[in-house]
């Protein structure tokens, strides 16, 4: 068995818990590795991997907020992923810190017992010709420039048929699990994660329709004539600039978010919003 621990930057707890967990683990023979901030944190370089190559462990351990959460789940592929929760809202993370050594444990041996109970989350990807997006669990947007005399004009399908048209600074569109972050800021609906849903988020629009929630296989098409480019931004990271006019799609992708461990407390996790 191999796991690989992702602990929060700068964060002197998740570094602790992050070398608590090898050390635990070292007993049980289970092999541990660390994305290279945290391997440097705990004192131990030779320890470092790319978090890219993740995928190839039994489990990913993510320790500190969804921040952290979402940089680990960029290499997990379909490793499942076991967040730890440091004070933060945590709505990906339901373990906390006392009991995550335990938790931890439990997991891996469930894992190699062929056991474990693993949910599943969805993930977006947006494609345009040629361009494909990394993976998104939380969201998708697709921007022109923000601000005084920015945006664009924005027309968006959905499985082919008309949902709305005009000036927009841009279209966000998120899983549930994502409903709660940067969905939520432009005014979108909060969605449970129990829903199998897509949600479509007019940003700033002019004459905006209303937030749009669909089910979870549809296709969303997003064309743009009028910008002098347009972005394509992935959980907030990797942006990139396409060119216009220009047709982007988004719809989910495999392999989904696969989650290790107890499920977070949606209501929960909501009241630490406010």
């Amino acid at each position: 068995m191999e796991v690989g621990i992702v602990a929060q930057r700068n964060n002197s707890r998740a570094a602790a818990l992050a070398a608590e967990l090898r050390a635990a683990l070292g007993e049980d023979g289970v092999g541990c590795w660390f994305d290279e901030s945290t391997a440097a944190a705990i004192g131990d370089p030779a320890a470092a991997a790319s978090v890219a190559g993740f995928d190839a462990y039994d489990l990913v351990v993510s320790i500190g907020g969804d921040g952290t959460f979402l940089f680990a789940a960029r290499g997990a592929g379909g490793t499942p992923i076991l967040g730890i929760n440091l004070g933060e809202v945590g709505f990906l993370n339901a373990v906390r810190p006392e009991g995550a050594v335990d938790a931890v444990r439990e997991e891996v041996g469930a894992i190699a017992a062929d056991n474990a109970e693993i949910r599943e989350a969805p993930r977006l990807t947006a494609e345009s010709d040629g361009f494909e997006s990394v993976p998104a669990v939380n969201e998708i947007v697709v921007t022109g420039r923000r601000g005084h005399g920015g945006g664009a004009t924005f027309d968006v399908d959905v499985d082919g048929s008309d949902y709305t048209a005009g000036h927009a600074d841009g279209i966000l569109m998120a899983t549930p699990t994502g409903s709660s972050a940067y969905n939520l800021s432009e005014g979108g609906p909060l969605v449970h994660p129990s829903i199998d849903g897509l949600i479509v988020t007019e940003m700033a629009g002019t004459e905006a329709m209303p937030p749009l929630v669909v089910d979870g296989d549809c296709e969303i098409t997003v064309r743009v004539d009028d910008a002098d480019h347009i972005v394509v931004v992935s959980d907030g990271r990797r942006p990139h600039e396409l060119d216009v006019p220009r047709e982007i799609t988004v719809s989910r992708t495999e392999p989904p978010v696969r989650l290790a461990g107890p499920a977070a407390d949606f209501f929960e996790a909501l009241g630490k919003l406010s």
